[in-house]
């Protein structure tokens, strides 16, 4: 038995394969009239995703938790979505789909319960050309599932593409700054009435890197497309680019506390208070969400707790925090009730780059939500960030020699 479904999952990455090497680069519209996911007789579940035309795929299981991802190449899910895919939770707990690379979209399906693929097929007809991606599942042992799990070996696929280029060397002198706007692709982070989190922190990261760039600056963006970036290559990134500092930019919704006003977060083993705590969770969430396979890292994310940053970097960490929360209030802000707080968040975890995490506001306060949507509230604080950041730059400098001895 554990051997026929061991070969059903190579079968399974076989199809992939194949698919991979097909000619098809043309976009294809997802139908959702067309698609569904829905519980039958006999245990199974069958998944039925409408396409416009074939296009190659690859389909794998992931553990902790269990997870059925879907690669796409070149489908656009425009105007889906995920309750007219699945309009009601069962053996399949939620759906998520979108933009996980340049060029592939992703699918990530929770499990309630282990599940192995026992039919795969994408049957494309004759006359139309449109095609149906269908996929049975069935219940599993949970061993049986926990060692089918696993990405396909790819090395294509495992090359970066999404990480930008360093900014190119312009003396001893240079200053760079890597921005991180939060979120991206198939997981959009914050979402309230229309409003994504991941296109707001997109639009100000890139006002930001021009106001930058405006005081010779040299900036490196962690993403600068809506594509889902993993929170250890947004740290890898800043290392590659050789950043001075890392600015993580979000806009949450956080309904504990009524959180409302501008939050400036550093790294701590320790959250400074629960809401806290709850929001770096969440945040810490996000590769699963995206369904990476986090198999083997030595960062799991969910759960574990940061290494701390080393001695000097932690207090140039808490200046360049302090400095920004001057500079957004002395320029109106609106500030939260207490502006510096700690918690690990892992996108922090760097231990020789200072690093702050920035709320600029939250999206579950609508005066914050109104603020976020006026272009020339973002652009004074804007330029408040960068003068801030600048205003550390310096203070940062004359401390060396201090810090040295």
């Amino acid at each position: 038995m554990i051997r026929a479904i061991l070969r059903l999952v190579a079968a399974v990455l076989c199809i992939a394969q194949m698919a991979g090497a097909q000619e098809m680069s043309a976009l294809a519209r997802v139908d959702a009239a067309r698609s569904g996911i829905s519980d039958t007789w006999f245990g199974r579940t069958e998944i039925t995703i409408g396409l416009s035309q074939g296009v190659p795929f690859r389909v794998f299981l992931l553990d902790d938790p269990a997870r059925l991802v879907v690669d796409f190449r070149e489908a656009d899910w425009s105007g889906v979505r995920p309750e007219m895919i699945l309009p009601e939770p069962g053996r399949i707990a939620a759906v998520r789909f979108g933009a996980f690379r340049p060029g592939w979209t992703r699918l990530v399906a929770d499990l309630a319960e282990p599940m192995m693929p026992r039919e795969i097929g994408m049957p494309v007809e004759t006359g139309s050309g449109a095609a149906s991606l269908q996929i049975v599942l069935e219940a599993a042992d949970a061993e049986v599932f926990a060692a089918a799990t696993g990405a396909p070996v790819d090395p294509s696929w495992a090359v970066a593409s999404t990480q930008p280029a360093a900014p190119e060397a312009s003396g001893e002198d240079r200053f760079v700054v890597a921005i991180d706007p939060g979120h991206g692709g198939i997981d959009p982070g914050a979402e309230r009435e229309g409003v994504a989190e991941k296109d707001l922190m997109l639009s100000f990261a890139r006002g930001l890197r021009e106001a930058l760039i405006r005081n010779g600056v040299d900036v490196v963006l962690t993403r600068d497309d809506d594509v889902f970036v993993a929170l250890e290559t947004r740290v890898a990134i800043a290392h590659q680019a050789e950043a001075d500092l890392f600015l993580s930019l979000h806009a949450d919704i956080l309904s504990q506390g009524g959180a409302k006003g501008a939050t400036v977060y550093t790294l701590s083993d320790e959250a400074s208070d629960a809401a806290t705590a709850h929001l770096a969770a969440r945040h810490n969430r996000a590769d699963i969400i995206a369904g990476a396979d986090l198999t083997g890292s030595d960062d799991q994310v969910a759960g574990i707790l940061l290494d701390l940053a080393r001695q000097e970097t932690e207090p140039r960490s808490a200046d360049l925090a302090q400095a920004l929360v001057d500079g957004m209030a002395a320029a109106g802000g609106p500030m939260n009730r207490r502006p510096l707080r700690r918690a690990g968040f892992s996108v922090l975890k760097s231990a020789d780059i200072p690093s702050v995490l920035v709320e600029v506001g939250f999206l579950s306060s609508d005066r914050d939500l109104k603020n976020l949507r006026d272009p020339v509230w973002r652009s004074v604080m804007i330029n408040a960030i960068a003068d801030a950041i600048l205003v550390w730059r310096d203070q940062d400098a004359a401390r060396a020699p201090l810090v040295r001895q």
